[in-house]
């Protein structure tokens, strides 16, 4: 028996996770979206980037084989619609798994789109092609893929090494753009070439980022827009002064704190605000390469200091979510419900226990508070990293550890993180879909360019591909929430807490939904306008 999925009418793709669908109102066509963009990134490359910083600015150039339908608030394989794809089906075994194309889709040079771009960037990602990535932080999203291939100008086709169900879901994320094969990875970096609704015009590192209306799109009549600016404003205070006197139409996603919230909307009373999960956690990264964190008795005392209802109470004002890897219920489908999160050492409520337990470890470790242990903690220089540093700094006084800051620009975070360049590091990261098969390979598995403490748990692995294989989602789900808790009692990467955060835009702004569970689920803005 073949699955066969016909082709469905995509309603909408708009910001980085957001969705529209006003089929009764008069949109209008022109314009320009002005935004502000909270930093600088390294890249135009959404395939060489670990940051909704590239992602965010760049999915409005680019199209995916297929993306979550945007009107449908929790992602699922239910909500997957054709993108660059018309319909696609699984073979009986589940190791194929093929993509019919649309016809008279352009690249913005206007050359055509083919099957043969669609398999030179899946050999992009698994290493196979002459030219390479400079970094290819979601390589290890498809390390069960034996190759892509083309069949015709009209077929793409993945072969599977096993059957992974939910392989279609990373195909989905917005970290999967098709790239074209005529263009090279390098040029990609600094002009990148799309399909999609706008064509990239400009980037000025510190300044700007511009994109201009694909007036040959594939979507007649699409994007209603004529561009969009991304002003770079790296101080979030004044960004929001800004958008509050009207210079900008739309905050950066998510990145309007809740406390914040309060100052927007009494400046401007008219702005449309909305709070939402956004598969987004705050952790700690230790290097466990390094003294004294390669010993695991000092990293479970460090997870034990952590206060994480605090976290939640100062930044987002009781808000926040608190959670292992996978996203927690109900915003997340995969997350530990509470009863086994409390089983999780370091989440019970009693964090003065916890953190008396911390301090007889350190104690026999030879610490206290006549020898204290001075370290440095990292972070990128933007707020939502900066902030939680700084209290995660004062927490760790009370177990004898002294920290001392160190901001690092997000043009050489990821590749510090990557080299394990630091003692502590106050890291956010964002999950391209709310899925186990994005997080615990991409975070955890061995020798995977994301997993930036160097965890490696050979037999926790073994269970990574056990759940992968299992269709079904309930058996599924018992043993994601197994791996989860073993990777919170062996610290791999200590989750502090899942944020929200806000996202707003001016009444003027028309066709904005926000979804609630990821920030990384499309980036098109096409069926957005500006009534003035």
């Amino acid at each position: 028996m073949i699955r066969h999925l016909q082709t469905a009418v995509i309603a909408s793709s708009v910001l980085v996770g957001l969705g529209v669908s006003h089929p009764a109102l008069a949109q209008k066509q022109g314009g320009i979206l002005k935004v502000y963009h909270r930093d600088s990134p390294a890249s135009m490359s959404i395939l060489e980037e670990a940051t909704i910083s590239t992602v965010f600015p760049m999915m409005a150039v680019f199209n995916n084989l297929v993306v979550y339908d945007q009107n449908v608030k929790q992602n699922s394989l239910q909500s997957i619609v054709p993108d660059l794809a018309s319909s696609w089906e699984a073979s009986e075994d589940g190791t194929q798994l093929s993509f019919k194309l649309r016809d008279g889709v352009k690249w913005h040079d206007g050359k055509p789109f083919t099957a043969k771009d669609v398999a030179c960037t899946w050999d992009l990602l698994l290493g196979k092609a002459q030219e390479k990535l400079r970094t290819n932080p979601r390589k290890i999203w498809y390390h069960n893929v034996e190759a892509v291939t083309a069949n015709g100008d009209s077929e793409a086709v993945f072969h599977l090494k096993r059957p992974q169900p939910e392989l279609i879901a990373l195909l989905a994320s917005g970290y999967s753009p098709v790239y074209p094969c005529h263009i090279s990875p390098r040029d990609m970096r600094t002009h990148p070439v799309g399909t999609g609704p706008f064509k990239f015009t400009e980037f000025k590192p510190n300044e700007r980022i511009t994109v201009t209306r694909n007036s040959d799109y594939w979507k007649k009549g699409r994007p209603y827009l004529d561009g969009i600016e991304y002003t770079i404003v790296s101080n979030r205070s004044t960004a929001l002064l800004a958008f509050e006197a009207g210079k900008f139409d739309l905050t950066f996603p998510d990145e309007v704190t809740i406390p914040l919230l309060k100052e927007v909307k009494s400046q401007a009373a008219e702005a449309i605000c909305e709070v939402r999960p956004t598969n987004i956690s705050t952790n700690v990264l230790v290097n466990r390469d390094r003294p004294p964190f390669d010993s695991l008795d000092i990293r479970r005392a460090l997870s034990l200091a952590i206060d994480r209802k605090s976290f939640i109470d100062i930044l987002l004002e009781g808000q926040g979510e608190i959670g292992g890897a996978m996203l927690p219920p109900p915003a997340g489908v995969w997350g530990m419900p509470p009863a086994v999160l409390q089983t999780v050492a370091g989440y019970g409520a009693d964090v003065e226990k916890n953190r008396a337990d911390a301090r007889t470890v350190m104690r026999n470790l030879g610490y206290g508070p006549e020898k204290r242990l001075n370290i440095k903690v990292s972070t990128r220089n933007i707020a939502t990293y900066r902030d939680p540093a700084v209290i995660l700094i004062d927490q760790l006084k009370e177990i004898y550890i002294d920290g001392e800051l160190d901001t690092i620009e997000t043009a050489n975070w990821f590749s510090k993180i990557a080299r394990k360049d630091y003692q502590i590091g106050l890291n956010v990261t964002g999950s391209g879909v709310d899925d186990p098969d994005q997080q615990f390979y991409e975070n955890y598995a061995c020798g995977s360019e994301r997993n930036y403490t160097g965890y490696c748990n050979p037999e926790l692995q073994q269970l990574f591909d056990r759940q992968s294989l299992e269709a079904d989602q309930q058996k599924r789900k018992a043993l994601v929430w197994e791996i989860d808790k073993k990777l919170q009692e062996d610290v791999a990467r200590p989750i502090i807490y899942h944020n929200r955060g806000g996202t707003c835009w001016q009444p003027h702004l028309k066709g904005l939904v926000l979804m609630v569970n990821s920030v990384f689920n499309g980036n098109r803005f096409e069926d957005l306008w500006l009534d003035r």
